[in-house]
């Protein structure tokens, strides 16, 4: 799976995080950072990550 974020489009409101936090998390500054090729067994929590996503800037491919 790789995970990819728009970081023009996303503006940090953080939903992603609560849906994924083993994936979204906020670095010091505040700013989104994830990881690119998560475990498989979080698919359902990325995808719902990018399902809650109000700006819809998160996109999971195989």
């Amino acid at each position: 799976m790789k995970v990819t974020v728009d970081t023009g489009v996303c503006a940090d409101h953080g939903q992603c995080i609560f849906s994924a936090p083993k994936v979204f998390q906020f670095d010091d500054d505040g700013r989104l950072v994830w990881e690119p090729a998560p475990d498989e067994s979080l698919r359902a929590s990325v995808e719902e990550a990018a399902d809650v996503c109000p700006v819809q800037a998160i996109r999971v491919d195989d």
